[in-house]
């Protein structure tokens, strides 16, 4: 009888084996992540600000030359059109997006978005943050923002800001400023930074709060008067300009943020590895020099970190987007 079932524990085993074999075999066949080229789409158009810090990371981010990181430009209302695509892609890790603040700033400013702004994707971490610049043409009367409050406060409306157009980062900014300032100024909305900034350099504008990426080479060429920035703390790129805030109000704040998203469901342990990358990436000193050539200053965070600060800036500029009245679309 003990022979009996010692071999029926025998052939039992042999089963067993066989049947586990087939599952080993095929989970030591799956391939390293990543194994094919890495997707990162950027919402906006080719040299945009975002389009230029993509090619920025993708390029470092595949030096190594284990895989590829291709930037894949899918602009259209607002970034919206990116994001849609992104967040429908399959969650394995070889499709990413490259956004910026305009990501918040839409979850307010579109009544119906085909996404859920935070639900339907996975954040992996920060990338940069780019200030924007309060401008004004060289030759202006105005020095410095307490300049440009007293005239506004004196002919309420008269004064105008330009913008990238209506919703993008270069309106908020302005708009903020409006509503801590206690002021009414006429916003300006053009279809790009650069057409913007050129009717401001004409005298035909009064002033833009322009990315730093967009303004610092015609400050430094004199063509622009820089006269504050718009993050908390003074920008690496023009050490000599105050905050907004350093200029007498003290709560104002605006980040030009980006970061890289994943479609939601994308596995913990590729959102980390993806995350690590990211940051040796912005650790090397040539990502860092290239990045603060273009007035971007390295802004690492964990995945959880960012998470928590996508749901803080929908919170804060919510209300800055719907006083301002802006629609989608206008």
């Amino acid at each position: 009888m003990i022979r009996s079932i010692q071999g029926a524990v025998l052939a039992l085993t042999s089963s067993l084996m066989l049947a586990a074999a087939p599952a080993a075999s095929a989970a030591s066949m799956q391939p390293q992540y990543p194994s094919k080229p890495i997707r990162l789409v950027v919402p906006f158009s080719a040299g945009s600000a975002t389009d230029i810090l993509a090619r920025i990371l993708g390029s470092k981010m595949a030096e190594g030359g284990s895989y590829q990181v291709i930037v894949d430009n899918r602009p259209g209302a607002g970034g919206t059109v990116g994001a849609t695509g992104v967040a429908k892609a399959a969650p394995d890790g070889y499709t990413l997006i490259l956004v910026s603040v305009g990501h918040a700033i839409n979850a307010t400013l579109y009544p119906k978005l085909g996404y859920d702004t935070v639900k339907d994707f996975a954040p992996v971490s920060l990338v940069a943050s780019v200030p924007n610049v309060l401008v004004v043409n060289a030759a202006s009367k105005y020095k410095s923002v307490r300049d440009v409050v007293a005239a506004a406060k004196a002919t309420p409306g008269a004064l105008n800001f330009d913008s990238a157009g209506s919703g993008s980062s270069t309106h908020l900014s302005g708009e903020m400023f409006k509503m801590q300032a206690g002021i009414d100024i006429t916003h300006i909305p053009y279809k790009g930074t650069g057409e913007a900034l050129t009717d401001v350099m004409a005298g035909r504008g009064d002033m833009m709060f322009a990315p730093t990426v967009s303004a610092m080479p015609f400050v430094r060429q004199g063509k622009l008067r820089a006269l504050a920035v718009t993050t908390p703390k003074r920008a690496s790129a023009l050490p000599d300009i105050p905050t907004v805030a350093e200029s007498g109000f003290p709560a104002y704040a605006f980040d030009s943020w980006f970061g890289v998203l994943a479609p939601a469901g994308t596995p913990r342990e590729i959102v980390d590895a993806l995350n690590a990358e990211i940051g040796k990436a912005l650790s090397s000193p040539d990502v860092r020099e290239r990045l603060a050539a273009q007035g971007a200053e390295p802004r690492r965070s964990s995945p959880q970190e960012f998470a928590a600060y996508i749901q803080a800036e929908i919170g804060k500029l919510a209300p800055v987007v719907r006083q301002s009245g802006v629609r989608a679309g206008e």
